[in-house]
């Protein structure tokens, strides 16, 4: 195995992830959302009825952190806190009216981007590149492997 080819591999890894999510920003800017808060409201729209500890842990930040991020998309009427039914020191996390015409705009961003940047590359190549990446995440304590999709950005 060439270490050197491997490490500059890793290397793009890294830089195509800072790059893209650096654009998708550019792209994002005009909602007036931070990156954490696009990133909350994307992760409440795949998993509604999460507690604030589930999504810090989700999003790899600090419970005390995100209660200020959801505090303020609470106050933008982006979610909604709710009592758990079962447990009363506890809140759930769902998404707000308001959050609609936030989160379908950033799904066209992810759309647009993702189809612009893949537009060229062959179905073939990708599903590769999607084998490897998440046999890698495997690898790293990720999920199990299976192929991701944009909507896990």
């Amino acid at each position: 195995m060439d270490t050197t080819f491997i490490a500059r591999l890793g290397f793009t890894i890294g830089d195509v992830n800072r790059l893209y999510r650096r654009e998708f920003d550019r792209r994002a800017a005009p909602l007036g959302l931070t990156r954490v808060q696009w990133r909350t409201l994307r992760r409440l729209g795949r998993e509604e009825g999460m507690t604030q500890i589930e999504l810090a842990e989700g999003l790899e930040l600090a419970p005390i952190a995100v209660g200020r991020v959801l505090d303020r998309l609470e106050k933008a009427g982006f979610i909604e806190r709710r009592p758990d039914p079962k447990d009363r020191r506890c809140w759930r996390l769902y998404l707000g009216a308001g959050s609609t015409q936030v989160t379908v705009a950033v799904d066209a961003i992810a759309t647009g981007l993702v189809e612009e940047l893949f537009r060229d590359v062959s179905q073939a190549d990708l599903e590769a590149t999607a084998r490897v990446m998440a046999t890698l995440k495997q690898r790293l304590g990720g999920a199990s492997p299976r192929a991701a999709t944009h909507h896990e950005i």
